[in-house]
């Protein structure tokens, strides 16, 4: 009797990628990522040494012709967020950046990939009154494809400690493979933050604050239990849920929106390492460029547990033997 054929996996290809936390979810699933963009020049000098196998694009999205992109079965992204924030303006598609989306249409109409999966942040479905959204959606059809979104959380679907809600959008050109998605349900978050650091194991001095720091004594007087906090100007605000605060790419700003806890040994401002486990990415990540860029490409990256378990399900949808 000859053997089942093994069958190829599902190639990817990935847009805005960052430092590869949705590549991360997808190759963890057992998907082949082929393919990756990536405008931001320091995200790319992390994103190779991590995803040596993956042929990585180095540019704007704006310039890349579909042409020269590999074949792939699925369109994954996370679009630019900050048009549709509500730490920004919240310009939506009138943001130049926002008009980033058109260039998935254009992609997506040249490639015909087999599902999409896009992230974006949760407020997307609220700018100009939901008519942006309405946009996304009905280009997406016109594209193809038939959609289901979903807000999931991190510390509600991907068992890390972030309070990180995204909305995600997962679409597929066979109305029947989308009959049989579901997004992932809610599980019982178990990753706590007392895993992700260690209050016992002193930082290197640059992370902790000092008494000489302008903002030491209203810091000292406000941080009285182990709660991760963040600095607002002119007091702390707590998180009493037992969980991080959503990172932002505004961390690389000179770190001052970096959480922070109280330790065994002082103050200090969580460690990049401590954030990027904060989004699920394994601990063998290697960090090539300086604290700067590494705060603000963690707070720009996806929950990678969360992104795994949505493309569990897209590839469960995708292979069932019905088809």
């Amino acid at each position: 009797m000859n053997p089942r054929p093994i069958e190829p996996k599902i190639r990817v290809a990935s847009f805005f990628a960052g430092i590869g936390g949705i590549c991360y979810g997808f190759k963890q699933a057992g998907f082949d990522v082929v393919y990756a963009n990536e405008f931001d020049k320091k995200a790319c000098e992390n994103y190779r040494p991590n995803h040596p196998e993956v042929n990585l694009h180095e540019g704007d999205i704006r310039q890349v012709d579909p042409k020269d992109i590999p074949d792939f079965d699925v369109f994954a992204g996370g679009f630019p967020c900050q048009p549709y924030s509500l730490a920004g303006r919240r310009g939506g598609l009138a943001d130049v950046r926002g008009t980033l989306f058109f260039d998935i249409v254009r992609v997506l109409k040249e490639k015909r990939p087999d599902a999409i999966l896009l992230e974006n942040v949760k407020n997307i479905q609220s700018t100009n009154h939901g008519k942006d959204f309405e946009v996304i959606l009905e280009h997406l059809r016109d594209c193809g494809y038939n959609i289901k979104h979903e807000v999931l959380g991190g510390h509600t679907h991907g068992n890390v400690p972030q309070c990180r809600e995204r909305m995600f959008i997962v679409g597929f050109l066979d109305e029947s493979v989308l009959a049989s998605f579901d997004f992932p349900s809610g599980i019982p978050l178990t990753n706590t933050l007392e895993k992700i650091f260690n209050r016992g194991e002193r930082q290197d001095d640059k992370y902790y604050y000092t008494t000489e720091s302008r903002c030491y004594e209203m810091m000292d007087k406000a941080m009285v239990n182990s709660s991760v906090y963040q600095m607002r100007r002119v007091y702390m605000r707590e998180n009493k849920n037992g969980v991080c605060p959503t990172l932002t790419a505004n961390m690389g700003g000179g770190g001052h929106n970096v959480p922070v806890i109280r330790d065994d040994f002082g103050i200090r401002k969580l460690t990049p390492g401590e954030c990027l486990r904060l989004q699920g990415f394994p601990d063998n990540f290697f960090i090539k460029t300086s604290d700067i860029h590494i705060y603000k490409q963690a707070g720009n990256a996806v929950v990678v547990p969360l992104v795994r378990r949505i493309a569990e399900n897209m590839k469960a949808a995708l292979t069932r033997p019905w088809r």
